[in-house]
């Protein structure tokens, strides 16, 4: 995951934390899978250590992952009131059986932006998944110029005061855009998630 999201680059240059927790076996118990462990209780917990002993600003705490992490993300912004202010999800969804109940939404605000590739398997699972999420919290998606070809972005003002910024690669597989190493890197996607989502972050920080 370092060498895939290159952020401590970014974090270097605009002096923030970041951490890289590791779930039992490489996994998360997240959405469709892995293990049963009390991940959301360990994410959060971790969160208040580096707000406590590192002074990270709590009202600037986000999330990000790919895969299972990505669902992870999901995850911990819904069952995590209060503690993040954005997620970034790369070929990750919000499906399975915890996300079948209308009520399973975030309490409080928490903003979203992900990346889909057309190409990957589960492609329509996490568009249907954003569909779901943004009706559920009554968001309303608009097209945005994305500045690359064939990729499409829309972007949703929710009713909650989140917003919701989706990047669909046609021609990406279950990659994270932009990543020059690493084995699920796409260097040729045309965009950076990384650079993408940094920028996001910045601008929503939690809300009331």
């Amino acid at each position: 995951m370092r060498e895939l999201a290159g952020l401590e680059a970014k974090a270097d240059k605009d002096n923030v934390l970041v951490a890289y927790p590791d779930g039992m076996g490489g996994g998360f118990n997240a959405l469709v899978c892995c293990g049963s462990q009390d991940d959301v209780g360990f994410l959060t917990a971790l969160t208040g250590h580096l707000v406590q002993t590192w002074h990270a600003d709590p009202n600037q705490v986000f999330l990000t992952g790919i895969s299972n992490g990505g669902d992870m993300s999901f995850r911990a912004a819904v069952e995590s009131t209060g503690t993040y202010a954005a997620i970034g999800v790369v070929s990750g969804g919000y499906s399975g059986k915890l996300t079948t109940a209308d009520s399973y939404v975030p309490k409080s605000p928490v903003s979203v932006i992900t990346f889909i590739g057309g190409q990957d398997r589960y492609a329509s699972t996490f568009q249907t998944g954003m569909q779901t999420w943004q009706q559920r919290l009554s968001c309303r998606p608009s097209p945005k110029a994305a500045g690359v070809p064939g990729v499409t972005h829309t972007v949703a003002s929710c009713a909650d005061g989140s917003e919701v910024s989706v990047w669909t690669l046609p021609e990406m597989g279950h990659s994270w855009p932009g990543a020059t190493a690493g084995q699920l890197a796409a260097s040729s996607a045309g965009l950076s998630a990384t650079d993408l989502m940094w920028e996001f972050f910045a601008t929503h920080p939690r809300k009331a």
